[in-house]
């Protein structure tokens, strides 16, 4: 096993570091697996090339004590330098709503994490086998956590919560440390013989024989079951497990070849497609999924998905990093089926909202909107406002400049519209008279007129003009990009204009 395992680590350690030198930081419970990891690496690279983590969750008294005791005198004995910390983890839990496991799960992780950035550490390591494999793929599948929760957990991943938007103290260009897994083909029987044989000491963990957790659940009501069945269960759903990663990957790679094809995605109010939308879907880290920081909104062509045989994957695989749960999935796979799909129809995840609109599916974050936005225009120049930037110009009309403007520009007479003005979000209850007309028209009506969705709605600015203080009025002067009021259009007396354009943010 210590041959095996030296060989394991080897490769790992080529991948993160061409030295092989790279100190890890291993993760020690003070159980059977951790300290057999510590027991076969201390053995197989020595005590310098490794420091050790324990975490002491006060979940269990005087058992938790026990751990922190046992893993801190073979650390001492064995000349490694070791990290102890201490957490409230039920406290933690109740204050961020999750469980005792994800807040165990969420402390360790980021303590981890400041460790690495802290002392230089290339890597996290933990004791994950292949028994612990098994039970992720059974929990997985209860779940419903799509093929790519089929495919167990990997070798070499990156470590949670250590992006440095996230960890306090990294700089932007910190790389986050990764999470290796060297005991993954091992089984539990395994890990158990070499301690037997090498007298490594160890703690029994007492919760583990209780099956109110849902993983001792598996291991003890429905593993039994599969052992009977076939003996060498773990080792046939690890190998099922590498198959089913493969076929992962094949089908990946459809979804990305299919993606450019359906899906529109703006960065503010910039809209790409195509091989463009191809490359920025490249670029990200999630895939199919936009960079998080940059994309505003993507928009899925539900005439164009549905003509795909294999649409219901598909909408999964696009939606499913979004945070949309199976239930929300499946409410969605029926509006798409029942030829009832209702304009306006809202679906939340944490973060994202989902709207549907015409043949298009709206996925939109959280985030504060444009119709909070409010700007006070005392000259010309640019302006950010919202998600847009405006540029403003003052210019002497000639007879010979059109009235018809490029899409995104407005003029209207200056001596009708003066400075100071203000650009605002629109609000339920702005009205305008709309060039041509006599009578006045909600811009809720007039959104309907130019079939305007709900991107464009939200997205949408009014020019209000601050005469006499007004600028909270909701007779509105214009609407960008789209409509001015008659009042302010230019006649045969203008002398000035003012010429408003919405461009993209980032230009």
């Amino acid at each position: 096993m210590l041959n095996r395992f030296r060989h394991i680590v080897e490769e790992m350690r080529g991948l993160i570091d061409d030295s092989r030198s790279a100190s890890c930081l291993l993760a020690v419970s003070g159980g059977v697996d951790s300290m057999c990891l510590a027991d076969l690496w201390v053995r197989a690279f020595g005590a310098e090339s490794c420091a050790m983590a324990h975490c002491n969750f006060n979940l269990r008294g005087e058992d938790s004590d026990a751990d922190e005791a046992l893993v801190t005198g073979w650390a001492q004995e064995h000349g490694v330098l070791l990290h102890k910390t201490s957490f409230d983890t039920v406290g933690y839990a109740s204050e961020n709503g999750v469980s005792i496991e994800m807040a165990a799960r969420e402390l360790r992780y980021r303590w981890f994490a400041e460790l690495c950035l802290q002392h230089g550490y290339k890597a996290v390591v933990v004791a994950h086998h292949a028994d612990d494999n098994a039970e992720t793929l059974v929990l997985n599948m209860v779940r419903g956590a799509g093929l790519k929760g089929l495919t167990g957990m990997k070798p070499v991943s990156n470590l949670p919560y250590a992006d440095n938007t996230s960890l306090r103290g990294a700089s932007e260009t910190w790389q986050s440390p990764c999470l290796l897994r060297p005991l993954l083909t091992f089984t539990r029987k395994q890990i158990e013989g070499h301690a037997f044989a090498w007298k490594v000491p160890y703690r029994e963990d007492k919760t583990n024989t209780s099956v109110e957790y849902r993983r001792n659940s598996i291991r003890h009501e429905v593993f039994p079951l599969f052992e009977r069945m076939n003996p060498s269960y773990v080792r046939t759903l690890n190998r099922e497990m590498t198959y089913l990663t493969d076929a992962s990957g094949i089908v990946e790679d459809w979804c990305k070849s299919q993606i450019p094809n359906i899906i529109t995605v703006a960065e503010t109010s910039h809209v790409i497609a195509g091989s463009e939308a191809s490359d920025v879907i490249a670029r990200s880290e999630a895939s199919h999924v936009i960079a998080r920081s940059e994309a505003t909104w993507q928009s899925v062509s539900t005439s164009k998905l549905l003509s795909i045989p294999q649409w219901r994957y598909l909408l999964y695989y696009i939606l499913e990093p979004y945070g949309f749960n199976s239930a929300t999935l499946e409410s969605i796979e029926s509006l798409l089926m029942s030829d009832r799909t209702i304009s306006g129809k809202r679906f939340e995840s944490e973060e994202y909202v989902l709207m549907v609109e015409r043949d298009m599916l709206v996925i939109n974050r959280k985030t504060e909107t444009p119709q909070s936005a409010f700007t006070q225009v005392p000259a010309q120049g640019a302006y950010h406002v919202g998600r847009s930037r405006i540029t403003v110009e003052v210019l002497p009309w000639t007879s010979d400049m059109p009235l018809k403007q490029p899409e995104g520009t407005l003029i209207l007479d200056a001596a009708k519209l003066s400075f100071p003005f203000v650009l605002r979000g629109w609000r339920n209850g702005d009205w305008m008279i709309p060039l041509g007309m006599k009578g006045k028209k909600k811009l809720s009506d007039l959104f309907t007129d130019l079939k305007y969705g709900h991107y464009e709605k939200v997205n949408a600015l009014v020019i209000v003009d601050c005469k006499g203080d007004y600028a909270e009025q909701q007779h509105v002067a214009g609407v960008l990009p789209a409509r001015i009021d008659d009042h302010y259009k230019v006649t045969g007396s203008t002398k000035e204009i003012i010429r408003i354009t919405i461009t993209d943010n980032q230009q």
